[in-house]
């Protein structure tokens, strides 16, 4: 028998020893991720007393493949629409809290005797908050649905893009020791590129692809897709540049704009909860008590910086994006750690020899001490909030609070504002698009042709350039006719260039860059292809040509794209039994809740639930056994599985959630205690049944008991249909949950 590897062995003695002491986590009622964490320092290579991992590089990768898990799991329950509610809020949060952070860190840094380099990588390190710990946080703590997390996800998103350009400014530093704004700027480009590309080519062809594979698809084939997507998502975002967890993020969101969205978190959850459990114990395997004592001060000092400060920063971020007290509190106090990101830019700063290699034990210290506090911070924000807020100078309160009002005020757009944000999404969108498209046709199709149609020296022909270029003004022509007129509105921009006497150097200029734009990506193709000067001199003509004999059919074409587009984006709340209209979208919600069985209005009627009364919702339809019912009759029940679409404001809907989709207090529950009692009856000669079919006895409704089986002539008859008649001789078999006394059935 061949050996066995020693990745068997680890993850027995990881899921073994996970198990039992978050089983006491459990019990003691402290959160799970402590639980790995402990698990963790256990079995790593500090704690000689315990059986330890032997190939910690194999779990290692295995810790990655959760992460990737965690981040997917998010971006399935993330709505693109509603980081277009929340992304001001995630934007203004994530800069100040950045911004704070690294003048702190980097603070504390020289108050420590560090050199400049390493305090500048301590700033930034200190920046970037854990996405894993205070996702798993709000899991353990059931608060994902609590309305201020939704704020908080939109920041940590933010957050990972920002670290993903840290990484590109700390390496230009670490080797040029100087800073290259133009490749943070080239970065940053990058990197909104790749996402516009991502977002509407997976909206555009994944929903449909999924629908197509729908009547082929079961729970199984459903997962392996899912997840399959997830990791080519991983690996495009690796080839990119990006981080793991970015791509992972993205393919979630996509997926989930698609129906198929809740079938796939129910049914990859088990998958993240086994990889994150090996995520968090790998983190505590890191834990040296030696590194402990020896940089005690430093890791103390480093903690508490990020406890006090980078709570207080985050809330005073939150304040200033326009949030009350109350929720800035809430969602501050969960940004009190440090996580991967940091340990990411710690070894970067290690691998360029610019920080000093006792940096990375004492950051991934820090990061321990600080993921231990993070749940108690969480559960700490209400009581601090009722501690801070009666004692809050009653002007101070009247100031923020016509803050927060000015702020929602400000969001209202006017017409120049709104037609800005209409013509910049434009350029953004098709731009990246048209990027995409030339990417493709210069990397792939171009040297393809040049290897078809070569000369007998090797030379490539002009053939091939000629139909490389004509493919790919092909296909770039819908998309550049939409950069160039989409959502111009030739009224509606007579009205703005009337209306306000500065709306002619705003909107001209807009319009001729959209122009200037679509003919320049005309222009590269033809340069690129053929020639520069040529492409140049062409590209008018070519342009409007095309134009005049093609526009109808482009639009027609486009017009086709667009609908496929917006109809897969749109797909998931297609299923809903209506829209809620745009003027109150912001302040109500339409959502679907499952009903579990454990839930307190299982088995109920409408009609005594006081769902509007009590919680301030209205039911709009329930969905069942695959029907959908529209405005349910109040005589209607309530059962378990029930899925019912849910109309209210987003704290609202969350407080209903919390007692319909009810988690149950144990797994499985001990029912001994009322355990059927079996009973044996012999059917003599004088007893009354004698004759009498099963129904015509009235036996179950007399001894409250159920046959399940007669012995006659040597066979048995399991199961008696009710016109089984009792003959005498059977020995009957039957079950009740009383105390019976055997004897009175003779005498009866």
């Amino acid at each position: 028998m061949s050996a066995l590897p020693p990745l068997f062995l680890d993850l027995a003695i990881i899921l073994i020893t996970a198990g039992v002491i978050t089983v006491v986590f459990k019990w003691l009622k402290q959160p799970l991720v402590l639980g790995y964490i402990v698990a963790g320092f256990f079995i790593g290579p500090y704690f000689p007393w315990f059986p330890a991992v032997k190939d910690a590089t194999d779990v290692h990768v295995w810790s990655d493949i959760g992460i990737v898990f965690l981040m997917f799991a998010l971006g399935l329950e993330f709505s693109i629409k509603k980081l277009k509610r929340v992304g001001s809020t995630g934007a203004i949060t994530a800069l100040t809290e950045l911004a704070i952070m690294f003048l702190i860190g980097s603070s504390v840094g020289r108050l420590l005797g560090w050199s400049s380099m390493e305090c500048i990588f301590l700033g930034c390190m200190l920046s970037i908050s854990s996405t894993s710990i205070i996702i798993k946080s709000f899991e353990d703590l059931k608060l994902k649905q609590q309305k201020f997390t939704s704020s908080v996800t939109a920041v940590l998103v933010v957050e990972d893009m920002i670290a993903v350009l840290l990484l590109v400014i700390l390496s230009t530093i670490s080797v040029s020791k100087s800073f290259d704004g133009g490749e943070l700027v080239m970065s940053f480009g990058k990197l909104i590129f790749f996402l516009i590309v991502w977002f509407t080519f997976g909206i555009f062809l994944i929903p449909t692809f999924l629908r197509w594979m729908r009547r082929y698809m079961t729970e199984e084939t459903l997962c392996i897709v899912a997840v399959g997507l997830c990791f080519g998502m991983v690996v495009l975002a690796s080839y990119a540049g990006f981080s793991t967890a970015l791509g992972a993020f993205v393919m979630g969101a996509i997926l989930a704009e698609t129906i198929e969205a809740d079938v796939i978190h129910r049914i990859i959850t088990p998958i993240k909860n086994l990889f994150c459990a090996v995520f968090f114990v790998s983190v505590g395997m890191l834990v040296d008590p030696h590194i402990l004592v020896k940089y005690i001060w430093p890791i103390l000092i480093i903690a508490g910086t990020v406890i006090l400060f980078k709570s207080s920063a985050a809330t005073v971020g939150f304040i200033l994006s326009g949030k009350n007290i109350k929720t800035a509190i809430q969602s501050g106090f969960c940004f009190c750690q440090i996580g991967e990101f940091s340990f990411i830019i710690a070894g970067l700063g290690l691998s360029f020899g610019v920080i000093n290699p006792d940096i990375y034990p004492i950051i991934v210290s820090v990061s321990i001490v600080t993921t231990f506090v993070t749940p108690y911070m969480i559960k700490a924000a209400n009581p601090f909030f009722n501690f801070v807020e009666p004692r809050m100078p009653q002007r101070l309160k009247e100031a923020l609070n016509r803050y927060s009002n000015s702020a929602k005020q400000t969001n209202q757009t006017v017409s120049v504002r709104l037609f800005l944000k209409k013509q910049f999404s434009s350029i953004l969108i098709y731009g990246a698009i048209n990027g995409a498209i030339l990417l493709l046709s210069f990397t792939l199709l171009k040297p393809l042709l040049n290897r078809m149609f070569v000369s007998a020296d090797g030379t490539p022909l002009v053939w091939g350039n000629l139909i490389g270029m004509t493919v790919t003004l092909v296909i770039l022509l819908p998309f550049v006719w939409a950069m160039a007129v989409r959502n111009v509105n030739r009224e509606r921009i007579k009205e703005l260039l009337d209306s306000k006497e500065y709306s002619q150097a705003i909107v001209i200029p807009v319009l001729l860059l959209r122009y200037f734009l679509a003919l320049l990506f005309i222009g590269l193709v033809i340069g690129n292809y053929i020639h520069l000067a040529v492409g140049f001199l062409v590209i008018l003509a070519v342009f409007i040509v095309l134009v005049v004999l093609f526009s109808k059919r482009t639009i027609s074409f486009y017009q086709r794209i667009e609908n496929q587009f917006i109809e897969n984006f749109n797909s998931r709340q297609a299923q809903q039994s209506f829209k809620i209209p745009t003027l109150l979208e912001n302040n109500f919600y339409l959502e679907r809740v499952p009903v579990s069985q454990y839930s307190p209005y299982a088995g109920k009627r409408l009609m005594d639930t006081n769902f509007r009364e009590d919680y301030g919702i209205n039911i709009v339809s329930i969905e069942r056994a695959g029907m959908v019912y529209d405005l349910p009759n109040k005589e209607m029940l309530i059962l378990p599985g029930d899925r019912m679409s849910v109309m209210g404001s987003e704290e609202q809907i969350a407080h209903l959630r919390s007692v319909l989709d009810v988690e149950p207090d144990m797994l499985i529950h001990d029912h001994s205690d009322n355990e059927l009692n079996i009973y044996r009856l012999t059917v003599h000669d004088n007893n009354p049944f004698i004759g009498q079919t099963i129904s015509e006895s009235k036996f179950a409704q007399h001894y409250h008991a159920m046959i399940i089986a007669i012995e006659r002539g040597g066979k048995q008859i399991l199961n008696p249909r009710s016109y089984t008649v009792f003959c005498e001789g059977d020995v009957v078999w039957f079950v009740s949950p009383d105390e019976l006394d055997i004897h009175k059935f003779t005498r009866d």
